[in-house]
């Protein structure tokens, strides 16, 4: 540890989950997600407490208290403490606010939901409001045991607690970062304008807060002004997050990864398209699909040559919205397989050593979010990939502020776009393909995970050096 202030980190999910087995013994298993695994690398600067829910009854069996003694996978010690929610607040907070509201709103995507705003008011008073202030109730605890605490919130699930937690300790130092693009205020319009008004308010209690690049960093500044909220007294950022580069790059060395790795190289194609997503209404699969079967309609000389990879991670399947992506998905895939056979193969599975396997593999990956707050897939299939492979990437991604000089652009509404993208990126000649590909890992290798949570502990030291 380096001795400066503690750190309470505090997001939905944890690090660590816990489940019972057979005999009713506690077990741990790691945490998914691109947001826990970028929040572990503050263990190993920091003495951090890590505040999250309690979702299995076996959490729900060890929530409050002084929490568990943890280890991260570099062994670095940090206490975790669980709070358990009210069922019901808890299942508004989820399923009817976060997921399906916030998550639509800011990614562009409010046209997909059912009956806008139907029950939103009533789950926003009694679901997402009382489980922000249960963990704004566990921060000011801990924060009358470790006085010089710094706090660091993340994400849409929590936008209430930094205020709630601001009046209750004035003199707290207080960060958010906001993991999702931020849209101005005409997007925000969808919702009630008092729970539009509560968001950046709250938002606003902090010291400190993030945005993964400078476009949804203005936007939420021009939101403000557009509502007439003063944005004084909070520094707001952009620091794009990135890829722990030696953990993964051990990880597509391993022997799970390995395995997979050659299994797809006795099958692949002369050149491999490759995407990988969740079944997520953001990540744009449908169109993706729908843009490989047009370039081979258009491009017949193409058929057998090239293939698409497709592996999507099943996601949110008690979401109605989620559910009905994923059948689109299913849908597009297999009209585009009765057209051209044995041109397509979609999974959709939870295998990651077969997608970081597929990463070193692929000659174009197909990016395409309609709106994403970053997109770390981008940056983890570079990284790893072993034949110069070209990335195709949405203007609408986080990552494309970063990345835009050496991939292939591509408007995620723009159907024919795609089809251009794809064929641009197939027919580059080697030579640009290697200097794009060698200027991505470069990127991404000096702008990594550590350089991230250093540029968030330095804003948060900074108003500590302030705040005595």
């Amino acid at each position: 540890m380096d001795g400066r202030r503690e750190l309470i980190v505090v997001s939905n999910r944890g690090p660590v989950g816990y489940d019972l087995d057979d005999d009713g013994r506690r077990i741990a298993n790691r945490g998914a997600g691109g947001l826990v695994t970028a929040l572990r690398s503050l263990v190993s600067r920091r003495e951090v407490t890590w505040i999250a829910s309690a979702v299995t009854a076996a959490e729900r069996l060890v929530a409050g208290g002084d929490g568990i003694e943890e280890r991260s996978a570099d062994g670095s010690r940090y206490r975790l403490r669980l709070v358990a929610h009210e069922p019901h607040a808890y299942d508004l907070y989820y399923n009817v606010v976060a997921n399906p509201t916030l998550w639509f709103v800011q990614h562009g995507l409010w046209e997909l939901k059912h009956g806008p705003g139907v029950g939103l008011e009533a789950a926003w008073d009694e679901g997402y409001a009382p489980v922000n202030a249960a963990f704004a109730a566990a921060v000011l605890e801990e924060l009358d045991s470790r006085p010089g605490a710094a706090v660091f919130f993340h994400d849409y699930h929590l936008y209430l607690a930094p205020q709630l937690v601001r009046e209750g300790s004035p003199r707290a130092v207080l960060g958010h970062f906001v993991h999702i693009p931020w849209v101005g205020a005409t997007g925000w319009a969808v919702l009630p304008p008092r729970i539009v008004r509560a968001v950046h308010e709250a938002l606003l209690a902090n010291d400190v807060l993030g945005f993964h690049t400078e476009r949804w960093r203005k936007a939420f500044l021009v939101s403000c002004r557009e509502l007439g909220v003063s944005t004084e007294g909070t520094r707001v950022t952009a620091h794009p997050i990135s890829v722990d580069v030696a953990e993964f790059e051990a990880l597509a060395r391993s022997e799970a990864v390995l395995v997979r790795e050659r299994e797809l190289a006795a099958t692949r194609p002369e050149r491999l398209v490759l995407r990988v997503d969740r079944t997520d209404p953001s990540k744009n699969a449908v169109r993706g699909l729908e843009a490989f079967g047009l370039l081979l309609d258009r491009r017949p000389e193409l058929r057998g040559h090239v293939r698409m990879l497709a592996l999507l991670d099943p996601s949110r399947q008690t979401i109605p919205e989620y559910v009905e992506y994923r059948a689109a998905i299913e849908r597009m895939a297999a009209t585009v397989e009765a057209r051209h056979r044995g041109a397509l193969e979609l999974s959709i599975s939870d295998d990651f050593p077969r997608s970081v396997a597929a990463y070193k593999q692929f000659d174009v990956l197909l990016v395409n979010a309609v709106m994403d707050g970053l997109n770390l897939v981008a940056k983890e299939a570079a990284l790893v990939n072993t034949r110069n492979g070209v990335v195709v990437l949405s203007e609408n991604s986080g990552a494309f502020e970063e990345l835009r000089d050496w991939v292939v652009p591509v408007d995620p509404h723009d159907l024919d776009g795609h089809v251009a993208a794809l064929e641009c990126a197939l027919e580059l000649p080697a030579a640009e393909r290697r200097r794009r590909a060698d200027a991505i890992r470069a990127q991404v290798r000096s702008h990594d995970l550590e350089a991230w949570a250093a540029a968030q502990l330095a804003a948060l030291d900074e108003v500590s050096t302030m705040r005595p």
